[in-house]
């Protein structure tokens, strides 16, 4: 779906089970279910409902009770389903809670679970010989259960294309971020990253848990050297740069963005300088020479090559999915 779609908006499933994480039902909703009046455009891109097996829905540990709750039917009319997580993962779903799931999946609808709700598409028989994420805590429990599941246990999410896995409930913010991203491009995504003041890309394959405790002093925050790079993105910058302006050697910083981000910082870096070209296109730019440059890519071909490792798309067709403009190839 383009941003300037005019068809109606894309119907989001929530199932909520007996001991249902409220968070990531909240995850959900405000990802997808609250009004964008930010985009400026006619109407919303997504809608969601919530539906369950029961009208009435004790949450985990009993935090809360959800009463009046759809019933699992309006699971058929969804384009994306989403399964938050529960603590009791060795607890078998509820037989009409899988096959909603089993009968989604067959009809074509996106399946999407955040944390622990991993569990339950493995219990469908979603997931056998494919590759799927879990919160780390839980690995050992999930392999046992699921030994046919191709569990990465250290990354944020994994898109296996109709299927897409959230490790954790964080997570799950960056899994729906992603989604915003794929279905709209780059641009929205970040207005909706902006609104919900928190980082527009992380890639899921970045690790869940940092290895050492986050550094609680001041000045080794990476927060004011992530910034002055992003505003020279377009400049020939290295690593060796990163570490000079931050003053600390290579070594350090590598550390510090492992501890504090999951990742290095070359990776941050051509992250970032994806981002900036998806941005971009999605803007009219139609000379990929520019487009690189502006970027830091560099030449035409680097950008082509990074463009579809993290899109899939090549640069015309991920400006005739999202740039809004025609459908015109890009300019070599």
């Amino acid at each position: 779906m383009s941003q300037g779609s005019s068809q109606r908006p894309h119907r989001v499933a929530v199932i909520v089970d007996e001991g249902t994480n409220p968070f990531e039902v909240g995850v959900a909703t405000e990802l997808f279910g609250l009004p964008r009046p930010e985009l400026g455009l006619p109407g919303p891109l997504y809608e969601v409902v919530l539906c369950g097996p029961a009208p009435r829905i004790r949450m985990n540990h009993g935090f809360c009770t959800l009463t009046g709750v759809p019933g699992l039917d309006a699971v058929d009319g969804a384009d994306t389903l989403v399964v938050p997580g529960r603590p009791d993962n060795v607890v078998p779903r509820v037989p009409a809670v899988l096959d909603a799931i089993r009968r989604a999946h067959a009809r074509g609808t996106r399946i999407v679970s955040f944390c622990t709700g991993t569990f339950a598409l493995a219990e469908a028989g979603l997931l056998d010989g494919r590759r799927a994420a879990t919160h780390w805590r839980w690995a050992d429990s999930f392999r046992r259960l699921h030994p046919k599941v191709l569990l990465e246990p250290d990354v944020l999410f994994v898109d296996e294309g109709d299927v897409l896995t959230a490790a954790g409930s964080a997570a799950a913010l960056d899994l729906g971020l992603y989604i915003w991203r794929r279905d709209h491009g780059a641009e929205i995504a970040n207005h909706v990253s902006r609104r919900l003041v928190f980082a527009a890309h992380r890639d899921g394959g970045q690790r869940q848990f940092v290895e050492r405790p986050v550094p609680d002093v001041r000045d080794e925050s990476l927060g004011p050297l992530l910034a002055w790079a992003q505003e020279r993105l377009g400049e020939p910058l290295t690593v060796a740069d990163l570490s000079a302006h931050a003053r600390v050697s290579p070594a350090t910083l590598h550390r510090r963005f492992r501890a504090q981000l999951g990742t290095t910082p070359l990776a941050w870096l051509t992250a970032e300088r994806v981002a900036l070209a998806c941005r971009l296109i999605e803007r009219g730019e139609e000379r990929l020479d520019v487009v690189a440059a502006r970027s830091g890519l560099g030449t035409a071909a680097n950008l082509r090559a990074r463009l579809r490792r993290a899109t899939g798309l090549s640069p015309s067709a991920y400006r005739r999915r999202f740039g809004g403009g025609g459908g015109e190839a890009l300019v070599p």
